[in-house]
């Protein structure tokens, strides 16, 4: 009798201690990560004012949460600021960011915009909303980080938000185009940062829920389920359950880009192509199959730097 009840409690406290163990690891991950990512492509530097762009979903939030960890452990100095934009959505719930904000000590600002008119007077209905929200978003956070006087702005792009991106231009834009981790903003003022660059989304989906972050539904194109950025990513979520691991290939290959080898004349000198009789590390094998290799998987690359230390 004493056996039948001893055997649940330790059942339960077994899972209790492996739940723990896999969000610690989780943890580390994506610290990991998002210091691998700030040291590549140097994304924060001493004394800079970071203008943390949320938007009250899940990778805004997972982004803030994990850029305070990497502040704390950080070898250098640099600001925080969380800034919301709020749209006027009906039926948005204003108080909820402040709140969280504020309860987390951190220095914040909402800037209040009725961007939501706007874009519902001027796209017809079943139309894309996106590129006219985003273009007016842009521009009014410009004018905030101005104000707040930040230099770098970060925005919540993970790794499948990168590689959606990439596939997006080349079915439907023409062009091998993707969303880089740093770039100089549109107004040539700002440093625009994508701090979860190497983080998977699943990742963020379970950081969410461990820290039960008060998720707030964009209703202005939440329910745009034809969006081509929609089907590309069932598309790439579908290749990854066939071929597991294939997302951090495709992603690794962005990294590593063979000009000589693709058909773009402003990026390797084609006309005036010469023998040279000296071997051509990336020449082509002309007249064999092409051979693959795995790549190195990106998360086990050696941290080079205190900012991306593990807990």
């Amino acid at each position: 009798m004493d056996k039948l009840w001893i055997e649940p409690e330790a059942d339960n406290f077994e899972k209790t201690q492996r739940a723990a163990y896999e969000t610690h690891k989780l943890e580390k991950r994506l610290c990991r990560q998002m210091g691998q990512a700030i040291v590549d492509f140097n994304m924060i530097e001493e004394g800079d004012r970071v203008m943390v762009c949320m938007s009250g979903g899940k990778d805004s939030y997972g982004m803030l949460d994990i850029l305070l960890k990497m502040q704390q452990r950080a070898p250098i100095r640099f600001e925080i600021v969380a800034v919301n934009l709020d749209q006027k959505q009906p039926g948005f719930p204003d108080h909820i960011l402040p709140e969280y904000l504020a309860k987390l000590g951190v220095e914040f600002h909402i800037e209040t915009q009725d961007t939501y008119s706007i874009v519902k007077r001027n796209i017809p209905e079943g139309k894309t909303m996106c590129s006219l929200c985003s273009r007016l978003r842009r521009g009014i956070l410009y004018k905030v980080a101005r104000q707040l006087k930040c230099n770098k702005l970060a925005l919540g792009h993970h790794r499948d938000d990168m590689l959606q991106t990439f596939f997006l231009n080349m079915f439907f834009g023409g062009k091998l185009k993707g969303m880089p981790p740093k770039l100089t903003s549109d107004n040539g003022e700002f440093i625009v940062i994508r701090p979860l660059a190497y983080v998977a989304e699943k990742d963020l989906i379970r950081w969410a829920e461990h820290r039960q972050f008060p998720i707030i539904p964009c209703s202005l194109c939440g329910s745009q389920q034809n969006l081509q950025r929609v089907q590309i990513g069932n598309m790439l979520r579908d290749w990854e359950k066939q071929y597991p691991g294939r997302a951090e290939t495709m992603f690794t290959a962005l990294q590593n880009v063979v000009p000589s080898h693709l058909m773009d004349a402003k990026l390797h000198d084609f006309q005036h192509l010469t023998t040279t009789g000296m071997p051509e590390p990336e020449g082509d094998t002309a007249f064999d199959p092409p051979a693959f290799s795995a790549p190195s998987d990106l998360s086990q690359v050696a941290v080079r730097t205190e900012f991306a230390q593990e807990a």
